[in-house]
């Protein structure tokens, strides 16, 4: 199954530059990890936000529940998270062409 989930950042603010650079470092091991995994597809950052916009894949919604669940700044996200599937286009395109043309 595949997911966007819209994850925006809402950090405390009295975190010292320190703490905020260790939690940034942790994050992006375990976000680097996911993706290794085949489980985080891609992910854009939101303009004006301390946020992001990511495409998962997962077997169920549960597995994607604990994979989020278990990222260092869980208790800081707070995430929407929306199943997904090919558009009509997509699949139009893939028959005539084959795979979509990269970003």
């Amino acid at each position: 199954m595949q997911f966007m989930a819209k994850i925006v950042l809402s950090l405390p603010g009295d975190w010292s530059k320190e703490k905020l650079e260790e939690m940034n470092l942790t994050e992006r091991a375990r976000s680097m990890k996911m993706v290794r995994d085949g489980k985080l597809k891609r992910i854009y950052r939101i303009a004006g936000l301390r946020g992001n916009f990511s495409i998962w894949e997962t077997e169920t919604a549960e597995e994607l529940h604990e994979i989020l669940t278990s990222m260092p700044l869980h208790p800081y996200m707070n995430i929407e998270i929306y199943p997904i599937i090919k558009h009509t286009t997509t699949i139009a395109w893939e028959a005539e062409h084959g795979s979509m043309p990269p970003f």
